[in-house]
């Protein structure tokens, strides 16, 4: 089974659908990403590049409110906090590290730095 996310105007990601390995495959029974995507936009109209529930293309899984960047050929979630920023790995970072001593920490937008759980 192969994954496709169907992207807006704007790359976002709109869903994701299963479709079957024979709706993916050439005549010689490879998986063609052109095929599938053919195969979901004559089926439901639209736009679609596939995902891998394993990561092992387009950097993630893809899911709903995710983007594609065309030119990092990946998934991005997304950002969770305006300060964060989209590092060389494709993943949101913090602009101060998560402190790295087992205390579970959140992050506070208002005040740009991580402050300890409590059990309030």
């Amino acid at each position: 089974m192969a994954h496709f996310a169907e992207l807006d105007e704007n790359n976002m990601v709109l869903r994701v659908i299963v479709v079957a390995n024979e709706d993916t495959a050439d005549g010689d029974g490879n998986e063609v990403e052109e095929i599938g995507a053919g195969f979901c936009h004559d089926l439901l109209g639209g736009t679609w590049k596939q995902t891998s529930y394993n990561s092992n293309m387009r950097r993630r899984f893809a899911g709903e409110g995710y983007t594609y960047a065309a030119d990092r050929d990946a998934f991005i979630p997304p950002q969770p906090f305006a300060s964060w920023s989209l590092d060389a790995n494709h993943n949101w970072t913090p602009p101060t590290p998560h402190p790295d001593d087992g205390a579970d920490y959140n992050w506070n937008e208002e005040t740009g730095q991580w402050e300890p759980v409590t059990d309030d």
